[in-house]
């Protein structure tokens, strides 16, 4: 939640800024695109629209305190995503002694976000997109292996990482191709329900099941490391303690599938068009 909540405030003003900055130099704006990569129509279209496209008459420039927000909130994000490598890899917190290296990966954020749009532009034929998610799957991982050395201040070394790169590309490409079936139904549905704000809403929805996707595959990525590195050494755990950490994680899993089914039934019951 923390991943998604700094990636919205991060990433929807940059969006908005962006598209009024280059809108003379591009043919989409980010509206447009989201509303071409989910097929987005009536509502939905109309909502997210009213979000990402800026007032007609207003101007594009950017105050000194603007300005200021927008980068605190974009390193926020960096310092989120630096905080899931630190904690997955059980590293020594750097905090803002990290700064740098979280302004460059930003830099590279943009850069591999031009580039899986224009992916999508080029290849992107047909509502599911698939030959520009297959095409998107090493460049992702390649990001985020490059991401993790970056965070972790090489910290973390590039084999060690190459277990998340390849879960995360390949866990990402299948969100990709379900959210093509899934999101617009939830644009749409919270447009009408709520109007313009729906599409945060459906934003919020989407970041939230994308930074799930990514802390599973680090917490995946580094549990393939640790067993190949045991596996290289000769140790074999034993078949009880194989048991016991199973039925670990089935336990936990449960849990959590619990407080996530009473946080929606508190939810439902507490929003007054729920029937």
């Amino acid at each position: 939640m923390a991943l998604a909540s700094s990636a919205l405030t991060a990433l929807v003003p940059l969006l908005i800024l962006g598209g009024a900055v280059l809108g003379s130099l591009v043919s989409h704006d980010a509206a447009d695109r989201i509303i071409r990569h989910y097929d987005l129509t009536g509502p939905g279209a109309e909502a997210v629209t009213s979000l990402f496209s800026p007032a007609a008459g207003t101007s594009a420039s950017v105050g000194v305190v603007g300005a200021l927000f927008l980068v605190i909130s974009l390193l926020s994000f960096a310092r989120a995503a630096q905080r899931l490598i630190e904690q997955t890899w059980e590293l020594d917190p750097l905090s803002v002694r990290n700064t740098r290296n979280g302004l460059w990966w930003i830099l590279a954020l943009g850069g591999y976000l031009a580039v899986t749009g224009w992916l999508q532009t080029l290849l992107g034929g047909g509502r599911l997109h698939l030959a520009a998610t297959v095409c998107e799957v090493p460049l992702t991982g390649v990001f985020l292996v490059w991401t993790g050395r970056l965070l972790s201040a090489k910290r973390v070394t590039a084999r060690g990482l190459l277990p998340f790169g390849v879960v995360a590309a390949l866990l990402t490409a299948a969100y990709s191709v379900g959210a093509g079936v899934y999101l617009p139904r939830v644009f749409n549905s919270s447009a009408e329900r709520y109007g313009s704000i729906g599409a945060v809403f459906a934003l919020i929805s989407a970041l939230f099941s994308a930074m799930l996707v990514i802390v599973a595959s680090a917490a995946l990525g580094r549990e393939v490391h640790d067993e190949l590195t045991r596996i290289r050494q000769g140790h074999r755990p034993s078949d009880n303690e194989v048991r016991r950490q199973w039925d670990s994680v089935v336990e936990q899993t449960r849990s959590r599938w619990r407080a996530a089914r009473e946080l929606g039934a508190r939810h439902r019951s507490q929003d007054p068009g729920h029937s």
